[in-house]
C-alpha cells in the first residue's frame, strides 16, 4: 500500500479579505465559500484530503504547518470536525514566524523522512494549501490519486487548474503533450501575465493556472532543494535538529527552533525549486484539475463562488438590498442595508466597514498596508478576539476604562497573571467561575462580582461543565493588551 502523508500549509495572513480576515484570525479559518457545510477553508482543506484513501492509498497523520500566533485556532477547528463522524488525528508543526512554503514544506519533509526512518519507507507528501475552495471534490480525489501514482514512480506531479478566464493574478504552466495516466509534460512556469498575455495563454491552449497543490516523495523534494537551494535545506535542518515536541495534549505540537528558523531565507516552493525542475533529472508532470477551484484571493472571488440572487447579489448576515445588483453585502454584527448599488463590495464587522468597487478588490490589501503604517489594531485583531481559553469582546472603551465581554470554556482557565497600570472588576453573568485573588480562591456564580485591585496577583477559570461569562470593567492609566504580567500558563505563554 502506497503511504501518503497529508501536508495542509496553513500560512498566511488574507490581507485583501479584510477586514474580515486579520493577521490574528486569518481567512483560512473563515467560511467563506457558502457552500452549505459551515465549514472554513482549513476544514475544508483536511477533509478533501482524506477523501484520496482507497484500498492502494494509506494515509498517515495529517501534518499541519502552521504560525505558532493559529495554533490554538487550529486545533480548536480540527476538534469540530473531530465531533464528526471521523476523527481527525493531526501534527501541528508551529513556525515562529513566515519564511514562505519553501521552508514549510522542508519541516514538513524532514518530519516525513524521520516518520519513514520508523518503518523503512519513504512517504508520499500530498501538500495543499488551506486556503482554496473546490465545488467539485470527486474530481478533485481522482486528480489527487493519480498525481499520487506519479510521485509513487519518482516524478513531481503538480496540479494544473483548468483556466475559465484571462486571469492576471495567477502564475501558469505551460505544458506540452499528455502521456496516459502519466500526466502532462511540464514544459515552463510562466509569471502572473498581463491581461493581453492571459488571453493569448487561452487561446493558444496548453496553459493551466500553478494552484499551489504538490505530489512528491519527501527524499525527491530535499534532494531537489539540496540541488538548487543548499542554503535553505541547511537552514532549516539545523532549526529541525534542535525542535521541541510537545504531546501533552490531545494534538502533537512540533516547534522549530525559533532563532534558527528567522534565518532561513524565505522562499516559495516554486522559486526554490518547481520552476527549475522542467528539463531537468527531477521529471515534473502536470495533472489537470477541473474540480471548480477558486483560492478566494479577493472579495470578488468570495461574489464568484456564492449563492447568487435573481439580481446577482450575494448576501451574508443581515442584510436588506433594493435595486441592487451583482453585489456581495456582508453583516457580522448589524443590520447592513444598500439601495440602488452595483458591483460592490460591503463588508461590515463590529469594529469596521469595507465598501468597494469589485473590480477593485484586489487592492483592500492597499489599506491594510495604511493601517500596518499607521500601527492601527484593526489589521491584527477583530473587536472578539478568540483565546485558547475561550474568546473576548470588547464591548466599549473611552478615557481611563474598558468593557470586555468574557467567555471561558469548560474546564479552561486564564493564566496566573496581574497588571501594573489597571485594575478589574469582574461580574458573573453566566456559570460558575473559580477566581484565585491574591490569596483568596473564591466560587461566584450568576450576578455575584469581585475587584481585582491594581497589581494582585489573579486567575479566573471555569470548573463547571457549561461555559462561563462575565462582564470585564477595567479601569486604570494604561488598558493596553501588554500589561499583563503572567506567572503560570496552561497554554505556554508564560
Amino acid at each position: 500500500m502506497t503511504q501518503v502523508l497529508p501536508v495542509i500549509l496553513c500560512g498566511g495572513s488574507g490581507t485583501r479579505l479584510w477586514p474580515l480576515s486579520r493577521s490574528g484570525f486569518p481567512k483560512q479559518f473563515l467560511v467563506l465559500s457558502g457552500d452549505g457545510s459551515n465549514q472554513s477553508l482549513f476544514q475544508q482543506a483536511i477533509s478533501r484530503i482524506h477523501t484520496v484513501a482507497n484500498q492502494e492509498i494509506g494515509l498517515g497523520k495529517t501534518l499541519i504547518v502552521t504560525n505558532e500566533e493559529h495554533r490554538f485556532l487550529a486545533l480548536d477547528q480540527l476538534r469540530e470536525l473531530r465531533s464528526g463522524s471521523k476523527k481527525m488525528d493531526a501534527t501541528l508543526l508551529l513556525e515562529p514566524s513566515g519564511r514562505n512554503t519553501a521552508p514549510a514544506l522542508t519541516l514538513a519533509a524532514l518530519y516525513a523522512q524521520q516518520l519513514g526512518a520508523d518503518n523503512n519507507s519513504d512517504p508520499i507528501l500530498v501538500v495543499t494549501p488551506a486556503d482554496q475552495t473546490v465545488t467539485n471534490p470527486a474530481a478533485f480525489t481522482k486528480a489527487l490519486q493519480n498525481s499520487i501514482q506519479i510521485a509513487q514512480e519518482g516524478a513531481i506531479a503538480i496540479l494544473g487548474i483548468t483556466p475559465t478566464a484571462p486571469e492576471t493574478g495567477y502564475g501558469y504552466i505551460k505544458v506540452q503533450g499528455q502521456v496516459a495516466h502519466q500526466g502532462f509534460t511540464v514544459e515552463r512556469f510562466v509569471e502572473k501575465p498581463n491581461e493581453a498575455t492571459a488571453k493569448q495563454y487561452l487561446a493558444e491552449g496548453g496553459y493551466f493556472w500553478n494552484g499551489g497543490m504538490f505530489v512528491l516523495k519527501a527524499s525527491v523534494w530535499l534532494s531537489a532543494l539540496k540541488e538548487y537551494r543548499p542554503d535553505i535545506l541547511a537552514a532549516t535542518e539545523k532549526a529541525w535538529q534542535a525542535k521541541t515536541t510537545d504531546t501533552s495534549g490531545d494534538a502533537d505540537f512540533i516547534r522549530p527552533a525559533k532563532e534558527l528558523f528567522n534565518a532561513i531565507p524565505s522562499e516559495s516552493v516554486d522559486y526554490a525549486v518547481i520552476e527549475k525542475c522542467p528539463g531537468s533529472q527531477y521529471p515534473i508532470k502536470m495533472v489537470e484539475l477541473d474540480a471548480g477551484w477558486n483560492d478566494l484571493g479577493a472579495w470578488d472571488a468570495v461574489w464568484q463562488v456564492g449563492k447568487q440572487d435573481h439580481a446577482g447579489n450575494v448576501t451574508s448576515g443581515d442584510t436588506l438590498l433594493t435595486n441592487s445588483k451583482n453585489s456581495l453585502v456582508h453583516a457580522s454584527s448589524r443590520l447592513v442595508s444598500a439601495v440602488g448599488v452595483e458591483n460592490l463590495i460591503i463588508v461590515e464587522t463590529a469594529d469596521a466597514v469595507l465598501v468597494a468597487d469589485r473590480k477593485n478588490s484586489q487592492d483592500v490589501k492597499n489599506i491594510v498596508s495604511q493601517l500596518e503604517t499607521q500601527k492601527r489594531e484593526e489589521k491584527n485583531l477583530h473587536r472578539k478576539v478568540s483565546r485558547p481559553w475561550g474568546w473576548y469582546d470588547s464591548v466599549d472603551e473611552g478615557e481611563r476604562f474598558k468593557v470586555k465581554r468574557i467567555q471561558v470554556k469548560p474546564g479552561a482557565s486564564l493564566s496566573l497573571q496581574m497588571h501594573h497600570h489597571r485594575a478589574e472588576h469582574w461580574i458573573v453573568v453566566k456559570g460558575t467561575a473559580e477566581i484565585t485573588n491574591g490569596d483568596q480562591v473564591l466560587l461566584l456564580t450568576e450576578n455575584q462580582s469581585t475587584y481585582i485591585p491594581q497589581g494582585q496577583t489573579h486567575r479566573l477559570a471555569n470548573p463547571g461543565k457549561t461555559p462561563l461569562e462575565i462582564i470585564e470593567v477595567q479601569s486604570g492609566s494604561y488598558l493596553g493588551e501588554d500589561d499583563i504580567v503572567r506567572f503560570e500558563d496552561t497554554y505556554g505563554r508564560s
